[in-house]
């Protein structure tokens, strides 16, 4: 169809325009907001591809997720724009130089990729279950041990994450849930009985009449 590969080129124009406004944008909001524009035009390249699971992934968790965060972190944060804007075009070569290696070593390693033999048919079956599905088979039979290794390591990380960033800070107040849980009536409220009146002396009932009445 004419409609695929014309939908196609559009998507990667704005992709490459929303990541090239990323870098030069001034405002960080802006090149926030230029990144969500590249993620989606990406999740459309995907769905173009026929790669359902990684277009929709792309829109949950980047778009959805991360970004957003981001986006709030970066607005909530008082950052001084020129002063990262300060040596820029100081370290442009050697930025360019940086960009211009990782560029080199990726089309080292993708270009051969490329060079594959024709790829069998799929079978009639495997159209039917669709990508998303095939993956999910694939994932939890031939790769269980990877995926579950994957996950180990990523419950590490979250953990080492929590553990170095915890700190005890003696200027804040916490509540202990144990001593809470122990807490008891008679800790909390305390009865005092006491008398319903009280006479008064003669001295306080002199002291409060007006000036100049005898008893």
């Amino acid at each position: 169809m004419i409609t695929t590969p014309a939908l196609f080129y559009i998507f990667s124009a704005v992709l490459l325009f929303a990541a090239f406004r990323v870098i030069t944008a001034r405002s960080p909001v802006y090149a926030a907001l230029y990144l969500v524009l590249a993620f989606f035009s990406a999740s459309c390249v995907w769905m173009l591809l026929r790669a359902e699971f990684l277009s929709i992934t792309l829109i949950l968790v980047y778009v959805g997720a991360v970004m957003v965060l981001f986006l709030f972190v970066v607005m909530m944060l008082d950052i001084n724009v020129d002063a990262m804007r300060a040596g820029f075009w100081k370290h442009a070569p050697v930025a360019g130089g940086v960009g211009l290696v990782i560029a080199l070593e990726m089309a080292a390693v993708l270009i051969p990729g490329f060079n594959l033999p024709s790829a069998p048919a799929p079978d009639a079956a495997d159209l039917k279950l669709g990508n998303t599905k095939l993956l999910g088979i694939e994932i939890y039979t031939q790769y269980l041990y990877p995926l579950q290794i994957a996950a180990v390591l990523l419950l590490v990380a979250i953990i080492a994450a929590i553990a170095l960033t915890l700190r005890q800070r003696k200027d804040t107040k916490h509540t202990d849930a144990s001593e809470q849980v122990k807490a008891k009536k008679r800790d909390r409220v305390r009865l005092v009985k006491m008398q319903p009146t009280v006479e008064r002396s003669e001295a306080a009932a002199d002291s409060t009449k007006p000036t100049g009445e005898s008893s």
